[in-house]
C-alpha cells in the first residue's frame, strides 16, 4: 500500500511548485526555480521507487483509495510506470532548462506554475485508475497547457494557433466523456481494470463498439492527425521549454489512451482499420512536409505530426507494446532536439562551406533496397522472425525503409568509403535495435497488453497498402535530389511546404485567420 500512496502523491509536489511560482510573480523571482526543479525531481523520485515497487512486487496492482469508483486511485503497471517515469524525468529537464531559457522574463513564476500544473495533470492521467480519474486529468491537461501557448499573449499568431488547439481540444473532450460514458454502461464500473478484464473476455457489445470509436476520435483529435494537425505546427510562438513538453509530453496522451484501453479497442476491427488508415496518411504526409520546412522548429513540428501518425498507425495494427515503445523513444528524442534545436542552428550557421553531397542514383537506391531487406530478415530471423505477428513483420518491413533510405546515400557513387562504412554500421546498430527493443517491450508488457489477433482479408489489404505506400515514398525521398532542378518539383516543393493548404481550409471552417483575442 504504501507504493501505491507514493504514486498517489506524485502530482502533489508539482502542485507545491506551481504554488510558489504563482505567488512569486516578479521578474527573476526568488526560488521558483529552485523550489520547481525540486518539485519535478521529487515527483521522479517517486516515480522511481513505484517502477521499484512494481518489478519487487512481481506484477501490476491497483487499489482502490477512496469511495469506490469515485475516490481518486491509482493503477500500477508496467504502462503507468513506465509513462510516469518518462513524464517526470522530461519535467525535471525541461523545468531545469526552463530555469536558464526564462531567466529575467517578468512572467517567469507563472510561467513556471502553470508548467508544473500541465505535468501534474499528465502524472494524474497516466497514473488514473477510474475514469473519474482519467478524464478530468485528460481536459486539466488541454486547460493548463492552453496557458502556455499563451504566454505571449500579444502575439497574433500565437493567439491564432491556441484558438485552434483549444476548439480541437474541447472536440477531443466531447469524445472522451462520451466514451467513458458508454464504457461505464457498458460494464457497470468506471474502475478501468475491471472494464479492460471485461472487455479481454469479449464483453461489452455494441456500447463498447462506440466506446472504441469515441476513443480513437479523442485519441486522433489529441494527437495532431489529418486533417486537425494544423494547430501542432504553428504553436512556435511560445518558449522553447513549453514546445518541448508538448512535443515530447502533452500530444503523446492519445497515444496512451489507445494502449491504456487497448482490449476495447480490439472489439472494434473497424475503429482499428480506420486508424490505420489514417495513421498512415498522417505518417506519410508529415514526413514528405517535414523535408521542405526550412525553419528547425517548424521541421520538427512536422516531424512530431509524422511520428503521431505513426504511433497511431501502430495502434491500428494492434501492435500496442510497440506503440508504447514508440511514446518513449520519440518523447526522448524530440524533447532533445526541441532543447537543443538553438545549439544546431548555431552549429550550421559556422559551417561556411558544406561539404559534398552523395546524391544516390536509381542503381545506388535499388542496391540499398536489396542490402536492408537482406538485413531485416537475417537479424529478424536472430530474433524469431517466424514466431511473430504479420502486423508486426509488416511494421519491421516499413522501418526497414528508413535503414534503405540511410544506405542510399553511402552506396551513391559520389560517396567516400568512410560515409559507406559508417552507413553500413548504423544500419546494422539500427536494425539490431529494433528488434531487441521490440523484443524488451513486448515481454515487459506480456499478460498487460494483448498480442495482435490474426489479420482478416481487410487487415492484409492494409497491410499491402501501407507497406506499398512507405516503400514508394522512401523510394522517392532517396531519388528526389535528381528531379530537385525540374520545373514540376519545384512547383511540388511549394504546395508540399504549405502542406497542400489544408490548414488553410482548416483556418476559415474556425475562423483561425481572426486577430481578435479570444475569450
Amino acid at each position: 500500500m504504501p507504493i501505491h500512496l507514493l504514486l498517489l502523491l506524485a502530482p502533489v509536489p508539482l502542485l507545491m511548485g506551481a504554488a510558489i511560482g504563482f505567488i512569486n510573480p516578479g521578474r527573476r523571482p526568488k526560488r521558483v526555480p529552485e523550489v520547481a526543479e525540486a518539485a519535478t525531481l521529487t515527483a521522479l523520485g517517486f516515480a522511481l521507487v513505484s517502477a521499484a515497487g512494481l518489478i519487487l512486487s512481481g506484477g501490476g496492482v491497483r487499489p482502490l483509495i477512496g469511495p469506490g469508483d469515485f475516490g481518486p486511485s491509482v493503477r500500477l503497471d508496467a504502462v503507468s510506470a513506465t509513462m510516469l517515469l518518462l513524464v517526470t524525468f522530461i519535467g525535471w529537464v525541461v523545468v531545469r532548462y526552463a530555469g536558464t531559457y526564462l531567466d529575467g522574463e517578468a512572467r517567469q513564476g507563472p510561467f513556471t506554475g502553470w508548467l508544473c500544473m500541465t505535468l501534474a495533470a499528465v502524472v494524474a492521467l497516466v497514473t488514473a485508475g477510474t475514469l473519474f480519474q482519467l478524464v478530468p486529468a485528460w481536459i486539466a491537461t488541454s486547460l493548463f497547457l492552453h496557458r502556455l501557448l499563451l504566454f505571449y499573449p500579444g502575439r497574433v499568431a500565437a493567439r491564432r494557433a491556441a484558438r485552434k488547439k483549444f476548439i480541437t481540444a474541447r472536440l477531443g473532450n466531447a469524445a472522451l466523456i462520451g466514451a467513458a460514458a458508454l464504457l461505464a454502461a457498458a460494464y457497470g464500473t468506471a474502475d478501468i481494470g475491471a472494464i479492460l478484464q471485461a472487455a479481454r473476455a469479449g464483453e461489452g457489445g455494441s456500447l463498447a463498439t462506440g466506446a472504441a470509436a469515441l476513443l480513437a476520435l479523442a485519441a486522433m483529435l489529441k494527437s495532431a492527425q489529418f486533417p486537425t494537425h494544423g494547430w501542432l505546427t504553428e504553436v512556435m510562438e511560445t518558449p522553447t521549454p513549453v514546445s518541448a513538453t508538448l512535443h515530447a509530453g502533452v500530444i503523446n496522451a492519445g497515444g496512451f489512451l489507445l494502449i491504456r484501453f487497448a482490449d476495447v479497442m480490439l472489439l472494434a476491427p473497424t475503429v482499428l482499420a480506420l486508424l490505420v488508415i489514417i495513421g498512415g496518411l498522417t505518417a506519410l504526409f508529415g514526413s514528405l512536409v517535414m523535408l521542405t520546412q526550412p525553419a528547425v522548429k517548424t521541421s520538427l513540428a512536422w516531424s512530431t505530426v509524422a511520428q503521431m501518425g505513426f504511433m497511431i498507425f501502430e495502434c491500428g495494427l494492434s501492435l500496442f507494446p510497440l506503440a508504447l515503445l514508440h511514446i518513449v523513444a520519440h518523447s526522448l528524442y524530440k524533447a532533445h532536439s526541441f532543447l537543443a534545436s538553438g545549439g544546431a542552428v548555431e552549429r550550421v550557421a559556422a559551417i561556411r562551406r558544406p561539404g559534398p553531397v552523395a546524391i544516390p542514383d536509381a542503381g545506388a537506391v535499388g542496391r540499398a533496397f536489396a542490402w536492408a531487406l537482406a538485413l531485416y530478415v537475417v537479424v529478424g530471423l536472430a530474433f524469431g522472425l517466424t514466431h511473430k505477428s504479420p502486423q508486426a513483420i509488416a511494421l519491421g518491413a516499413i522501418l526497414i525503409f528508413g535503414v534503405a533510405y540511410m544506405l542510399a546515400q553511402g552506396f551513391a557513387d559520389a560517396a567516400p568509403r568512410a560515409l559507406t562504412r559508417r552507413t553500413a554500421v548504423y544500419a546494422g546498430a539500427t536494425s539490431v535495435g529494433y528488434f531487441a527493443l521490440q523484443k524488451a517491450a513486448t515481454s515487459l508488457t506480456a499478460g498487460l497488453l494483448p498480442p495482435a489477433p490474426p489479420p482478416g482479408p481487410l487487415e492484409w489489404a492494409l497491410m499491402a497498402l501501407a507497406v506499398g505506400s512507405f516503400g514508394l515514398v522512401a523510394v522517392v525521398q532517396a531519388m528526389f535530389p535528381l528531379w530537385a532542378h525540374h520545373p514540376a518539383a519545384g512547383g511540388l516543393r511549394v504546395h508540399l511546404s504549405n502542406g497542400f493548404y489544408v490548414n488553410a481550409v482548416f483556418d476559415r471552417i474556425v475562423g483561425g485567420w481572426s486577430s481578435r483575442r479570444p475569450s
